[in-house]
């Protein structure tokens, strides 16, 4: 029998990646060795040392890495995906009550270049009238793919005071768009709110609208393997689903969970998104949503020319796969 190609794997312990992790799920004629760095070590690891074969890395970063010679190419597997209207968070003492009331403000993010944030920008200028231009965006940390700012894109990186999340909460920045919840907020801190108080009706009305529940990560393959091994991106994709399908298949199990309601939200996500919502492929509201993306990510100065869907992801339609090495 041939030999298995021997790849590793970089990306989060999820539910959907779990039966990669543990062997339940083989790609055909691939043996993966599948670690779970945290994600910022991951993307930045990958960025600047191109240190795996294959790794969940931020959508808008690939963009920005591809522009720049990165050598890598992407499967449309998209293992992390989150609607962000919940993430902008402002001090709660200087009355902003809506995106327009942020112009001319200074919001702080960890990086420019967060999906999360990215996204965001994307969304607040195109939906809600806040150009990402008449902000000045306040940051702390290097990016994980270099750029030059643009003309009119206002960039500071400072040293925080003591953090970022604190300097919003004493009104010394103005808000905070993040990936992740701040502390102060998840404390009960009286200064810091959510600018979109009822969230989740916005990106409820944000998705029947739009029909895109935003991709945050693609999944990268060094470019070098598809070319040698053309198989391996249709195995890939296989696995992938696998892995999803049985991932489903535990969470519609309402003991799984330590949720009251869980079955109750399981049914609402349904009924809303569909069967399912992480849905893999380039079909069409995959297209739209990876479109919007790309849109985003060049008009916020981030890659030189508009590029195209086509150009960044590997074909990974079942039609002529014929399992590789050691495949079926």
């Amino acid at each position: 029998m041939p030999a298995k190609l021997r790849l590793s794997l970089a990306c989060g312990d999820y539910e959907i990646t779990r039966p990669l992790m543990d062997g339940r799920v083989e790609p055909a004629g691939i043996e993966l060795t599948a670690i779970t760095p945290e994600s910022r070590e991951r993307h930045w690891r990958v960025a600047r040392d191109h240190a795996y074969d294959i790794c969940e890395f931020n959508t808008p970063a690939y963009f920005m890495g591809r522009d720049r010679g990165l050598p890598y190419t992407a499967l449309p597997i998209y293992l992390h995906r989150r609607f962000r209207h919940g993430f902008l968070f402002v001090n709660a003492k200087k009355g902003f009550h809506q995106p327009k009331d942020l112009i001319g403000k200074r919001i702080a993010g960890t990086n420019y270049t967060p999906a999360s944030n990215v996204w965001m920008r994307g969304i607040l200028e195109e939906s809600w009238g806040l150009p990402h231009r008449s902000v000045t965006w306040i940051t702390e940390r290097d990016e994980d793919v270099p750029f030059e700012h643009p003309p009119g894109l206002k960039i500071e990186k400072i040293v925080p005071t003591p953090t970022l999340e604190d300097m919003v909460v004493s009104g010394e920045l103005d808000g905070l768009l993040t990936p992740s919840l701040p502390k102060p907020f998840m404390a009960g801190n009286p200064n810091i709110k959510r600018l979109f108080d009822d969230y989740r009706a916005v990106e409820i009305d944000y998705w029947r609208k739009t029909k895109i529940f935003p991709i945050m990560h693609v999944t990268i393959i060094r470019e070098e393997i598809v070319k040698q091994n053309p198989w391996v991106g249709p195995s890939l994709a296989r696995a992938f689903d696998q892995a999803k399908a049985l991932a489903y298949g535990r969470a519609r199990n309402p003991r799984t969970y330590p949720i009251a309601w869980f079955t109750t939200y399981w049914d609402d996500q349904r009924e809303l998104l569909g069967d399912d919502p992480w849905v893999y492929g380039l079909g069409p509201e995959n297209r739209n949503n990876l479109e919007t993306a790309l849109r985003y990510t060049h008009q916020q100065g981030l890659i030189s020319r508009p590029m195209s869907v086509d150009e960044l992801f590997v074909n990974t339609d079942e039609d002529g796969y014929g399992g590789g090495p050691g495949g079926d």
